[in-house]
């Protein structure tokens, strides 16, 4: 039986990085992304190159009618005796740096319909695939947080920590729920990685480093491993964890 991982926000950055170590790790993958196509296919192309079977599924994981479609799209393009095991809810937004008295309505919106909703959808239509109660062989699930959850990014992007804080709330709980149905739910919570996500944001990066005890950022590599680790069956005792990969931050 082929065992497929879908990884969201997956061309780049934390996610490309996760579709390498996890197609090394004998998993097929399909990369989700919103816009860049390019990026997508050439990531597909080195995948299938590893010997991998890898899919790229466009959709905006903020529309459920969007979502519904990816992973329909996924279930007919697995072929026989194909099944969803592993999904990674990486994609995440963060806007430019700003207090809170400055933030609008619109901004607040696609976060949360980003970061929130596209992390239930998500897992919401994995569950109904995987859940040993409805006929699925279980699986795993991975979500991307950040300690930002937990320090609040005072005067950075207080709303974005608090997209952060509700996914790991929703960790937490989702992984007690389905736990007797097959599905192990736990989270990996980033530091400060050498990705183009807090660039959009317009921190400085050698400040930020300057404030971490392992002095440097972290590698979309070093949280790929921790991730492939949580889907592994290594993890296998592993349920409702937030794991920090950080630099000791």
């Amino acid at each position: 039986m082929t065992a497929w991982v879908l990884i969201t926000g997956g061309s780049r950055g934390i996610g490309a990085a996760t579709a390498l170590r996890c197609a090394q790790a004998g998993w097929d993958v399909a990369i989700n992304y919103a816009r860049d196509h390019a990026a997508a296919e050439l990531l597909t192309s080195r995948l299938r190159a590893s010997g991998r079977r890898a899919l790229a599924l466009q959709a905006d994981v903020a529309d459920e009618a969007q979502v519904a479609a990816m992973f329909e799209r996924l279930d007919a393009a697995g072929g026989p005796g194909a099944r969803l095991a592993g999904l990674v809810n990486n994609a995440g937004i963060v806007a430019p740096a700003a207090r809170l008295e400055a933030m609008d309505m619109a901004r607040w919106r696609r976060l949360f319909d980003v970061n929130v909703i596209g992390t239930l959808l998500c897992c919401q239509q994995a569950a109904r695939r995987m859940s040993t109660a409805r006929g699925g062989a279980g699986g795993a699930i991975v979500n991307l947080s950040s300690r930002a959850a937990e320090f609040g990014s005072a005067g950075v992007y207080v709303d974005y920590a608090a997209t952060k804080g509700a996914v790991d709330t929703l960790t937490k709980g989702l992984a007690r729920e389905l736990i007797a149905e097959g599905i192990r739910v736990n989270g990996v919570r980033p530091g400060i990685i050498e990705t183009d996500i807090h660039a959009a944001s317009g921190m400085d990066a050698g400040a930020a480093a300057a404030g971490i005890p392992i002095q440097r950022l972290g590698r979309a590599e070093e949280v790929a491993e921790a991730i492939a680790w949580l889907l592994s069956d290594a993890a296998s005792y592993t349920v409702g964890a937030l794991l920090d990969v950080a630099g000791g931050r």
